[in-house]
């Protein structure tokens, strides 16, 4: 990836963290780190000292941190010249929950998901197709879409969140990027609810074809239009499952 995707993405998940929960919010931004593609499996995650100063948490804080997700099966640590923190190739099943035990778990919180995640990503889709991108911007969207559509269906979750999360970052707006990646985390539980089907997989890999398309080619309203469907039918598909 360009490093300028790199820094936003980086950005997005590996910010401050808020004061009352240092260890509980530093193991949710690894989390997202790891769930959202940022950082990859096999791949090594920041030099302990720049996550701490990232985070702004102690390295004390960071470091049962790491250790929560070492116990979890996430990441593991390496000694040696080339050592650190990696995140496993092999990452830890989703939990999965029904979906009357999802439904009556998160109530309304359903819908408000999905609404804002429409408001957000809609946006951002727009927005990148507003601005001139970099050519390695452009290239960082066509690498992401086509991860996404050459994905397994064990990554496919993986991929498809990192792809999201490139539209926000050549946004041009870090906060609009921090709050996709948010929205995105509370989706993913809904999602790894309900199946995977071929059909709809081919469907939604066309459909992020004609969003990077219209992304790429300069024209917001198209960009908005074809994100705006793509997201109606996922939250169609959510619906039907939840309900």
């Amino acid at each position: 990836m360009a490093d300028g995707a790199v820094s936003r993405a980086d950005e997005a998940v590996f910010r401050p963290v808020r004061a009352g929960n240092p260890f509980e919010e530093t193991v949710e931004r690894l989390l997202q780190a790891i769930k959202l593609g940022v950082v990859g499996p096999g791949e090594r995650l920041p030099s302990e000292r720049d996550l701490a100063a990232r985070l702004n948490v102690s390295r004390v804080t960071l470091r049962e941190a790491i250790r929560a997700l070492t116990e979890a099966g996430y990441v593991e640590s390496r000694r040696g010249r080339y050592g650190g923190t990696f995140v496993n190739s092999q990452l830890p099943k989703p939990r999965r929950l029904s979906a009357k035990q999802l439904t009556r778990e998160l109530g309304a919180g359903v819908d408000d998901a999905l609404v804002l995640r429409a408001a957000l990503e809609t946006g951002a889709a727009e927005a990148a197709a507003s601005r001139e991108l970099t050519d390695a911007e452009a290239e960082h969207l066509k690498h992401c879409l086509a991860e996404t559509s050459s994905a397994s269906l064990a990554d496919y979750r993986r991929m498809d969140s990192r792809l999201h999360l490139a539209i926000a970052e050549v946004s041009g707006s870090p906060s609009l990027t921090s709050a996709t990646a948010d929205v995105r985390m509370r989706l993913n539980e809904l999602l790894d609810a309900i199946p995977l089907l071929a059909v709809n997989l081919d469907h939604s890999n066309r459909q992020h074809e004609v969003i990077i398309e219209a992304i790429l080619a300069g024209d917001p309203t198209a960009a908005r239009l074809a994100m705006q469907e793509h997201l109606s039918g996922t939250a169609a598909l959510l619906r039907g499952f939840l309900t």
